[in-house]
């Protein structure tokens, strides 16, 4: 089976070489990015172990922020290799708002690329639901979209039906952390048993976490021993 799909990748490779999606020129490692390009995505290396926010200042060891120290957030750990400005922003923006799809596929790729280096491997990975509403404006759920490429990527199955987003929450990009908070409160709705005990969460960008600590929370509920968070980019 691995083999065939080798044999697909080198035809594809060959037949329609990888193109870098921000600057047109040839892709590397069988990505649609340049070397060049992906050198100048900024690495969230410098963060809380918890919730990937970002420190100013080095550290020698995994350190909580003052925020998840005053108010422990939901889930256990989160995942996020890159820094949601330049390059990174443009790829993720074009995604959710352009439905340019080819950036689904290299942002599950990268992320796929870090979390084989460093993350536990769950039982399921839940992608961030959208609302019925958003999901029939917008067309698709990003998270879901980047979702594919890391369960296909890491063997993991995908969570479609245990959760569902029942109210529609205002966007976010305006409101402090507080509000970000209250706005998010019994946003989701388990409507089928989850039968796991390590659920991984994806999405494409992590701002503040109200949204994954909200999830997280009733998942914990349900009694799920083991909640991570996985995304692209934490601004």
């Amino acid at each position: 089976m691995n083999m065939s799909y080798n044999w697909i990748n080198i035809i594809q490779d060959y037949l329609l070489p990888p193109t870098c999606i921000l600057c047109g020129n040839t892709g590397f490692n069988g990505r649609d990015i340049c070397a060049s390009c992906y050198q100048r995505l900024l690495r969230n290396n410098l963060c809380c172990y918890r919730c990937a926010a970002i420190f100013e200042t080095p550290a020698t060891s995994p350190l909580l922020c003052g925020r998840c120290l005053s108010s422990q957030p939901a889930f256990d750990e989160t995942y996020a290799p890159f820094i949601y400005q330049g390059e990174m922003r443009h790829l993720i923006t074009s995604l959710k708002f352009g439905a340019h799809y080819k950036n689904a596929r290299l942002l599950g790729l990268l992320l796929a690329d870090h979390l084989k280096q460093t993350a536990q491997s769950p039982d399921l990975i839940l992608p961030i639901p959208l609302h019925k509403a958003r999901y029939r404006q917008r067309g698709f759920n990003q998270a879901i979209e980047i979702a594919k490429t890391v369960s296909k990527e890491l063997q993991i199955p995908l969570d479609l039906s245990s959760c569902l987003r029942h109210r529609d929450t205002p966007h976010q990009t305006a409101l402090t952390a507080k509000q970000r908070r209250k706005n998010m409160k019994n946003a989701f709705l388990i409507v089928n048993p989850v039968l796991a005990q390590h659920i991984a969460i994806l999405d494409d960008v992590m701002t503040t976490g109200s949204t994954a600590h909200e999830l997280a929370s009733l998942l914990k509920k349900e009694g799920v021993g083991r909640v991570d968070v996985w995304v692209c980019a934490r601004a």
